[in-house]
């Protein structure tokens, strides 16, 4: 464990050292926390050291906090959205009975003092010197004792009283399969401060943000229960619990009526861990030498299928590793615990309950977080298509690759889902914040599933080889930073050498659709005429294929003016021609075939079916 300490040490501060070159900076935190857990009362109690260093050009005379646990309070933002929100999160309200109706009651309206959840800070020092602390909502606000100057480093002192809540949403006690301790977002987190300033948002529904650092946690807790989270455990030996197999010399640990669990976790933006007296703990060796620890609750139908969860999530991290990047900690652990899935940096906590292939849809998809969100940090709220939409991607190529029988197109159904929510007439921007949303399921669509298009399109604009490059770039070039929507777009672009704004404004920033149509087919002396109409506001370069009567087939590919750029022919067994650019302000386009139109039996837009073009069924033209 010492030469885990020492090799991320190193680690660290090489990354920290190539963070702050060229014009590119980033603040840097280490956490230095001690907690004692009362598991009687669901209390907790923990001292907070936070050497924070200020490598912004900017003076700082204020700073925030996260104080996430408070919005499980009665009359809270979260509470009242519940309210408010035309579909509130089934797992966040109970159907009761008022007269003859049935009515949706938040359950975080119903708390008592003893269920709700809070963080009490007192007692709050920059460099020794008291600071004025000032709780609002789920946020401090801290008015400091000195300014923090430009490249320079201050020291905030703390004290925090905890309350875990009863389980509502991610964190709390006694969750719906009996996991007695859920422990996210549950310590004074400092707010983000980069370029746009602060990112100081109230915990209303979702995400998060956070900023790059180290953290050194000790957990004094029951010793009769097992922990699991972020972090290498230091101190395996005296913990027992199947963690002294990762050890070199097994001693075990004496009978004590609490344990100390002392974790590291180097270059994090989060930290969070579960506790229960039932898990089972299982360690599986991953890519790389990386252990994957399971844990788990101790019933006969979850150990059948955690223990058949265990190699698939070896052979998914294989596969994230050869698209993205390598996993770049030792360690990642899938706990039992939660109320669904939700990814933290080195774990996730998912349900466990269910059938395998039900864990299936939640465990590779919080895995692939560890790439998108939690090394390649984009904020979560402003953003949250680029880390639920690009795990989204690469979690459906990878249950693809491990499927018996492949698809066609792996992405399909994020089509269909996309096309449900532009019909709808509720589609909303992704430039849109993540709470303000007016309804939690078209959030959902735009942000996994429209996300997930974003790179999927981006396959039939300058092709999968070059889309899987421009992956690989991006994870290489933004690692261990916090890159914005236009990194992932200007990642493409070095690649490719397309141009591609076009494409991330309105596919991001406006509701523009895609709809092209064949138009009109006239027959000529031995030739055929072909007009595409462009009917939706956002342009695309058009694959077009003729299939003939005599079964041969041809493709035709029309350039977008604005892309500068010709992609490879994506099907090389089928003969391509490439014609003329085709320009946006142009409603129409024509083209001739060198086949009388009595030898064409259809004609296609894009075969392949990754456009997202909102009305299909003008796409083809079959002959009569």
């Amino acid at each position: 464990m010492k030469k885990i300490f020492l090799l991320s040490f190193v680690f660290l501060n090489f990354v920290n050292i190539w963070a702050q070159s060229a014009a590119y900076w980033q603040q840097h935190v280490d956490y230095k926390m001690d907690v004692v857990m009362d598991v009687k009362n669901y209390q907790y109690h923990g001292k907070q050291e936070l050497v924070y260093t200020n490598n912004s050009p900017d003076t700082l005379k204020r700073v925030f906090y996260h104080l996430f646990n408070n919005a499980f309070q009665p009359g809270s933002e979260m509470d009242a959205r519940i309210q408010s929100i035309k579909d509130p999160d089934s797992r966040m309200f109970n159907k009761i009975k008022v007269g003859d109706k049935v009515v949706k009651e938040s359950r975080i309206k119903t708390l008592k003092p003893n269920e709700i959840g809070y963080l009490k800070i007192t007692n709050f020092k920059q460099d020794g010197e008291t600071a004025v602390a000032k709780t609002i909502g789920t946020i401090l606000e801290v008015t400091l004792a000195k300014p923090i100057l430009p490249n320079s480093k201050t020291i905030f002192t703390l004290d925090f009283d905890g309350q875990v809540p009863v389980q509502i949403r991610r964190s709390g006690r006694n969750n719906a399969e009996g996991v007695e301790l859920s422990m996210a977002q549950w310590y004074p987190k400092i707010a983000e401060f980069d370029f746009e300033g602060w990112h100081a948002d109230p915990y209303i529904a979702r995400e998060f943000h956070g900023v790059w650092g180290n953290f050194d946690l000790k957990i004094t807790i029951d010793a009769t229960y097992v922990l699991g989270g972020s972090g290498y455990l230091q101190n395996p030996n005296e913990i027992g619990h199947g963690y002294q197999d990762a050890g070199i010399n097994v001693v075990y640990p004496k009978k004590t009526k609490t344990l100390t669990w002392h974790f590291i976790a180097p270059m994090v933006h989060d930290f969070a861990w579960a506790a229960d007296k039932n898990y089972l703990h299982d360690i599986v060796k991953g890519p790389n030498n990386v252990d994957l620890h399971f844990l788990y609750k101790n019933t006969p139908s979850v150990i059948e299928n955690w223990k058949k969860l265990e190699p698939l999530m070896v052979k998914v991290m294989d596969f994230y590793n050869k698209t993205v990047g390598n996993y770049p900690y030792k360690q990642y652990s899938f706990i039992q615990g939660g109320d669904g899935g939700m990814e933290y940096a080195m774990c996730t906590l998912i349900l466990g309950n269910g059938t395998t292939e039900g864990m299936l849809k939640s465990a590779p998809h919080e895995l692939a977080h560890s790439w998108f969100q939690h090394v390649l940090a984009s904020n979560e709220s402003k953003h949250p298509w680029m880390d639920e939409g690009f795990a989204t991607y690469i979690e459906y190529l990878a249950l693809n690759e491990i499927a018996i029988k492949k698809e066609g197109n792996p992405f399909e159904k994020t089509y269909l889902a996309y096309n449900y929510l532009v019909e709808s007439g509720k589609e909303q921007p992704q430039s849109t914040q993540g709470d303000r949303y007016d309804e939690n399921w078209s959030y959902s669509i735009s942000s996994y599933y429209k996300g997930s298009i974003f790179l999927s399109q981006l396959e039939y604009l300058i092709g999968k080889e070059n889309t899987i490059k421009t992956l690989k770039r991006y994870f290489q070039d933004f690692k261990f930073k916090h890159p914005t929507p236009n990194d992932i777009k200007r990642s493409a672009e070095r690649v490719s050498g397309a141009n591609l704004d076009w494409y991330l404004t309105d596919w991001t920033e406006t509701t523009n659709t895609i709809d092209y149509g064949i138009k009109e087919v006239k027959d000529g002396i031995d030739k055929t005429a072909i007009t595409i109409e462009r009917i939706g506001r956002m342009p695309m370069p058009i694959d077009v294929l003729v299939e003939y009567t005599d079964g041969t087939k041809e493709s035709f590919y029309i350039p977008l003016r604005m892309m500068s750029f010709e992609k490879e022919n994506p099907n090389t067994e089928i003969k391509r021609k490439i014609l003329s650019d085709w320009a946006w302000a142009y409603p129409t386009y024509e083209f001739s075939i060198s086949k009388p139109i009595n030898t064409i039996k259809n004609i296609t837009i894009d075969p392949s079916g990754l456009m997202a073009d909102v009305k299909r069924e003008n796409n083809v033209y079959e002959l009569k």
